[in-house]
């Protein structure tokens, strides 16, 4: 058995065309792992497939030794667009994942609040979406993706329709929260400055069709500083090989 939480080994086409060429990586527990590359090169492909939404690829992705199942491993995914059900408060829409597991009330109202506190919302439990800001409404979504105590968690590119202010905000509020609750993060982004931010292990994918084109050890303690020599660095050297042309 991998000694890695997660070990990911596949190739994916659709139709005639490669869009994922023999990405062999993989993610410790804990690791808040994170993957760059130019737009369209197949960034979410590969979440989509990491998670166990799309299985129709070549190889096979693994989580704690086993191939990956939705129906069997626990795994969240926290979408690029705002996902709250419109007719359901917060407390509602967070509770969703504990219902679906046969949780009772009791315990499912207390995780849930717990995670809805977490993510710095408690107080407006009984409001609806159209009543939250862009990124409150992402903090639903994270705080309803852990209230399944994932394995894993799938983020992609999560804060990428948020204002410039709020994103970096909540890059704050990731990291605060991966710190506190130790679980395994692996975030997709088109921000080379969020990934140098949050990320403990950076992956840079070329473009069509994707390979690993560089691994990105990241030894900054948090919170990092946008301006020190080093991060400017690291920043720096991934925004070149992520630019298009080799």
């Amino acid at each position: 058995m991998s000694s890695h939480l997660l070990d990911v080994h596949i190739t994916k086409r659709f139709g005639k065309m490669t869009v994922l060429n023999d990405v062999n990586f993989h993610v410790d527990k804990n690791e808040f792992l994170v993957i760059v590359g130019p737009t369209g090169c197949g960034k979410t492909t590969l979440a989509n497939v990491i998670s166990g939404i799309d299985e129709n690829c070549q190889g096979e992705v693994s989580l704690m030794g086993e191939k990956v199942n939705p129906k069997r491993h626990n795994i969240s995914y926290v979408f690029q667009e705002p996902s709250c059900i419109p007719w359901y408060t917060m407390l509602e829409d967070v509770s969703m994942g504990p219902v679906i597991k046969g949780m009772g009330k009791t315990e499912t109202e207390a995780i849930s609040r717990r995670c809805i506190k977490l993510v710095d919302m408690a107080g407006f439990e009984n409001y609806y979406p159209r009543q939250l800001s862009g990124g409150m409404q992402q903090r639903v979504a994270i705080a309803r993706a852990y209230a399944t105590s994932p394995d894993l968690l799938v983020m992609d590119e999560p804060f990428g329709h948020l204002d410039a202010q709020t994103r970096y905000l909540m890059q704050i509020e990731i990291v605060r929260i991966w710190q506190q609750e130790k679980k395994t993060v692996v975030f997709i982004t088109n921000n080379i400055e969020e990934a140098v931010y949050v990320g403990t292990r950076i992956l840079v994918l070329s473009k069509l069709p994707a390979t690993i084109k560089a691994e990105h050890h990241i030894g900054l303690e948090h919170p990092r500083n946008l301006t020190d020599p080093q991060f400017l660095r690291i920043r720096a050297e991934i925004t070149k090989q992520c630019e298009v042309v080799d």
